[in-house]
């Protein structure tokens, strides 16, 4: 799950005032104090968008009938009642701090079709002692209501649903100030209206051991202020932080949520998922990219409001003189594939409003990735077009059909019908900053590739149909195309060769 390192080689107005709106935003607890903030904590956006930290859903006050009760007094009720119980058995926990039997392995394992409910004051405490909270395969489990806090899951392991079961339900429930994921998850998993708050790697971690997560929902949550352990700084190079990370994921729901204020990307969808809907999200304030689609295949992206991203990371990169756009959206290696079936053949990006953010959408393609690679960094896969890694190797890989097949290509990407907006002088930034792109790197690795040179800058730029079309720009945008070094103005794209932006406009003045 590492990163790609580059240098390897409904109308929109009312969108928009809608989103604009703003209250504020509840605060971590003294006991469990946030990383010192890269820039102002974001506001809470309006009601219609998940605000679900600071203003939870209560859970029931009684047991429902035929619930058993778990007493917070006594060490371990929960994992022990549930052992004794049957499957499909409804969990009422008492307001008050439960606790697991004080060894590292101590978790409760659901039997199939468990519910869990949380009386208000219901909190699961691992104590930093425990490394799990909910694990075990049992298929239909639903946790609602219920805070999760305090456990210690290993690097790129999971507190809730640990072992990646399938069809569970998280609903209104707190899963907070853990190491590692605050959940992992299964094919057909609904997280909705869910506090992801503060947790050490990700808020979520949707990855299955040996296979792809095929239908997931996540809806309604906030996700805020992870990767508290700032792996990316501890591992350089990992790939393996942010709100929440998408790994082999078939078929995706991913609307209405907050995700703000996370060390990273906000929405990381990294090798082979297929079949994205991301729509009517706030994204903002994340130190990365709000969304970044990687080594994958078909997308709907709309109707989200996406400010103030990639601040950080954007303005680490021109202090150190990186001249790569930095970009809100940021689509690697990923395109439009019309024989992978989704609700989509393209990657289609329309009716968002990006706002201040460090630059706006950059189509990347890194002319040293693909299936077979050493410079691939995603270990041991290939693309969904060609199973067999082995196949993508000299002489056959030179040639159609597996010199198309055997890369990962940005291609069929549609940007239209949004609006871009910059104002310089809330970002801060004098250079590098508010740029559109398409772009490659020079080809040059390995000795047998045979995609070297200006081969996939090309094609990227000129001949795998991305294409921009009827935005609106305000600010001073520029354009950059086939390499980093190619800086162009409006006119400049809209021009030949490379007619971008046919029917957008675009104001230079510094703009809302």
């Amino acid at each position: 799950m590492r990163i790609e390192r580059r240098h390897r080689a409904f109308t929109v107005a009312a969108l928009a005032l809608a989103l604009l709106a703003v209250t504020g935003c509840e605060s971590a607890p003294e006991a469990t104090p946030r990383p010192s903030a890269r820039h102002s904590p974001s506001a809470a956006p309006s009601a219609a968008v998940a605000r679900v930290c600071a203003e939870p859903a209560a859970g029931p006050a009684k047991a429902p009938a035929g619930a058993v009760t778990v007493d917070p007094t006594v060490l371990g009720d929960l994992a022990a009642k549930t052992e004794s119980s049957p499957p499909h058995t409804t969990f009422w926990l008492r307001p008050g701090r439960h606790l697991l039997e004080p060894d590292r392995y101590a978790q409760v394992m659901p039997k199939e079709g468990n519910t869990y409910l949380g009386a208000p004051g219901a909190v699961l405490d691992g104590r930093r002692t425990n490394q799990y909270a909910f694990g075990g395969t049992a298929r239909g489990v639903a946790v609602r209501h219920l805070t999760v806090q305090g456990f210690v899951a290993p690097h790129d392991e999971g507190v809730v649903n640990h072992d990646m079961a399938d069809e569970w339900v998280i609903e209104h429930t707190k899963i907070q100030y853990n190491s590692g994921a605050g959940l992992m998850a299964g094919a057909r998993q609904r997280v909705r209206a869910n506090c992801l708050r503060g947790n050490g790697q990700y808020g979520m971690n949707a990855y299955k051991t040996g296979d792809s997560i095929r239908g997931l929902l996540v809806e309604g949550n906030e996700i805020v202020g992870n990767n508290t352990d700032d792996w990316e700084r501890r591992r350089p190079g990992c790939g393996c932080t942010g709100g929440v990370k998408f790994w082999a994921v078939d078929g995706a729901d991913v609307r209405g949520n907050w995700v703000h204020d996370n060390r990273g990307a906000g929405l990381w969808a990294d090798n082979n998922n297929n079949d994205f809907l991301v729509e009517n999200n706030v994204l903002e304030a994340n130190d990365g990219a709000a969304l970044m689609y990687e080594t994958s295949y078909n997308a709907i992206i709309r109707n989200n409001m996406i400010r103030r991203n990639n601040w950080v990371e954007g303005r680490s990169g021109a202090e150190r003189g990186d001249s790569f756009p930095f970009a809100a959206v940021y689509v690697s290696e990923s395109g439009g594939e019309p024989r992978i079936p989704a609700r989509t053949d393209k990657i289609e990006i329309y009716r968002n409003v990006l706002k201040d953010n460090w630059s706006g959408i950059t189509l990347w393609e890194n002319a040293d990735r693909y299936c077979n690679s050493p410079a691939n960094t995603s270990t041991g896969y290939c693309t969904l077009l060609v199973k067999d890694t082995g196949r993508c190797a000299r002489p056959a890989i030179a040639a159609a059909p597996l010199y198309a097949d055997c890369r990962w290509k940005t291609q069929r990407v549609d940007i239209r019908g949004n609006r871009f907006a910059l104002d310089t002088s809330v970002v801060e930034c004098a250079v590098q900053c508010g740029r559109m792109a398409v772009l490659s790197n020079y080809g040059t690795y390995p000795d047998w590739s045979p995609y070297k040179g200006k081969r996939v800058a090309e094609a990227i730029t000129l001949k795998q149909g991305n294409r921009w079309h009827d935005n609106v720009y305000r600010g001073p945008w520029s354009f950059v195309t086939d390499d980093q070094s190619r800086k162009l103005d409006f006119a400049q794209w809209q021009g030949t060769p490379y007619r971008q932006d046919t029917g957008s406009t675009l104001d230079p003045r510094n703009g809302g």
